[in-house]
């Protein structure tokens, strides 16, 4: 099966398993919406169209998208947004200048990083709770450990030779 209809290339994908969708994030300025059981597509979702969401400075290319249950997470060149996936609209624009490469949800946040040396931690009301610096200038890999409760950690990379790593979610423990 191959799911055909971005107009160019394709930055990020994410996984909906319960609703055996796959989620993926063009250069084109989509987010489309793939069910995996028939590969057609189910919705598409241009951000940069939203007036609240667009920075047509930065462009309308999509790096980053993350799932939680009915639950949206993207950004790149419009602002990072949180989206209610049932109704296709945005419910929450995050307070962040820089374009965003990578984000997760996490508890009950949102964890992202981008063209800035700092991981946000942002509640989903858009609240910024915390900027916790980094090594890199620019990140484009995060991680967690979630096979472990008592040694989860937070592991960034980006446009340096070096891997942080955090313990404690709200400081860097090492390089």
């Amino acid at each position: 099966m191959t799911l055909q209809g971005h107009e160019d290339y394709i930055h990020c994908l994410c996984l909906r398993e319960q609703q055996r969708e796959c989620v993926s994030g063009s250069e084109d300025g989509s987010v489309r919406l793939w069910d995996l059981r028939t590969g057609s597509q189910t919705h598409k979702i241009e951000v940069y169209k939203y007036e609240e969401c667009a920075r047509p400075q930065y462009g309308k290319w999509i790096s980053c998208v993350a799932t939680d249950s009915d639950w949206m997470v993207c950004g790149g060149g419009p602002m990072l947004s949180l989206w209610h996936l049932r109704s296709v609209t945005p419910t929450t624009i995050f307070p962040l200048q820089e374009s965003q490469q990578q984000v997760m949800f996490y508890q009950d946040m949102i964890l992202s990083a981008g063209q800035a040396p700092l991981i946000n931690h942002c509640q989903i009301n858009g609240d910024l709770r915390a900027q916790i610096p980094c090594s890199p200038s620019a990140i484009y890999s995060l991680s967690i450990n979630e096979g472990s409760q008592e040694n989860k950690v937070l592991t960034a990379a980006g446009s340096s030779c070096k891997i942080d790593v955090f313990t404690n979610f709200r400081y860097r423990a090492f390089s």
